[in-house]
């Protein structure tokens, strides 16, 4: 399988690359949608992500990759033996395919092991190998409903319960939610959309230069797909020790009572339901922060991720017919002027 395609050597598109890196150093944002153009480099910016994400120590054997520092939220095995041994595994990210049974998203019962040792065993499913991971939907649109409920209630929970053909089993299933997809093709449920904490809106390139520097870059690639990579691979691995370095120091991070109020007054201003728009919008800035290097949030951090972080939240107004972005933009300059 050849390598991915550089994170560092995607061009333009620099709300969906910032968010994605949000995302990276604190999943506790939410997850992240990207809508958009086809074309224009969501799968490949998204496939790209494991490359750069530090690796992560699990229980050795687990096959839910459970934390061997975490007391609570693990699995059944992992709780109740003795002290597990660990090891280190990269980051999961896990592609949930449009036409995906519901036994291959949540598990079901491992049927060789039924017909050749006589027993009930597990087989997990695509939610246990994302957990602690990334779950990537594309066209997540066009997600058949039942499955959208299913991703509902474990991202509400953080486990997976499945209870069929005599067996019980609950298992943890916590996990960043990423989603692409075409608004051309239909409308997210209010439900799913609400569960991603960043929305990010991606376009075609209009500028000739951007366009023909994304033409070398595809066309490079193409050809050869290591020695591409080999010639980013340092760039990659700038923004590797980046994400590493602000994950390390964002709990440090403060958010300044001024900074609270101004985010309060944004949200107040658009009008959002509920707090969770205040809590996206502080913890992505957070995450923002912690990359830049700072020790505290400021205004003109809100000022940058407030786009991502509310256009998806704003209710419809029949008698205004402007873009969510564009709303969002203009209580910025309203509320948060400088």
């Amino acid at each position: 399988m050849p390598s991915p395609f550089p994170f560092a050597a995607l061009v333009g598109q620099d709300e969906m690359k910032r968010a994605l890196q949000i995302v990276a150093v604190d999943p506790s944002v939410g997850g992240v949608l990207i809508l958009g153009h086809r074309g224009t480099g969501k799968s490949t910016a998204v496939r790209a992500l494991p490359t750069l994400l530090p690796a992560i120590r699990a229980v050795e054997g687990c096959p839910y990759g459970c934390d061997p520092k975490e007391k609570g939220g693990s699995c059944d095995r992992c709780t109740s033996g003795s002290r597990p041994r660990s090891t280190e595994v990269p980051v999961p990210v896990v592609d949930l395919p449009l036409g995906a049974t519901e036994d291959r998203v949540v598990g079901t019962l491992d049927l060789e092991k039924a017909l050749t040792e006589g027993v009930r065993a597990f087989e997990p499913g695509l939610l246990a190998k994302a957990h602690r991971g990334f779950l990537y939907v594309d066209e997540v649109n066009l997600l058949e409903d039942h499955l959208v409920d299913l991703l509902l209630d474990v991202a509400a929970s953080g486990e997976n319960v499945v209870e069929r053909e005599g067996l019980s089993v609950r298992h943890p299933a916590r996990f960043v939610l990423v989603g692409s997809g075409n608004p051309e093709e239909g409308e997210l449920r209010p439900q799913l959309l609400d569960r991603f904490g960043l929305s990010v809106e991606v376009t075609t390139p209009t500028d000739l230069d951007e366009r023909i520097e994304v033409l070398k870059r595809r066309d490079a690639y193409d050809r050869d797909p290591e020695g591409f990579a080999k010639r980013w691979r340092s760039q990659d691995g700038r923004i590797r020790a980046s994400l590493a370095r602000a994950r390390a120091r964002v709990e440090k991070v403060k958010v300044p009572d001024a900074t609270l109020t101004a985010a309060s007054r944004l949200c107040l201003a658009l009008g959002t339901d509920g707090l969770r728009g205040e809590l996206t919008l502080i913890r992505a800035a957070r995450a923002l922060t912690a990359l830049k290097g700072g020790s505290k949030v400021e205004v003109e951090t809100l000022r940058t991720v407030a786009p991502s972080a509310l256009r998806h939240r704003l209710r419809r107004d029949p008698l205004d017919d402007t873009g969510s972005t564009t709303r969002v933009e203009r209580a910025i300059a309203e509320v948060l002027p400088g």
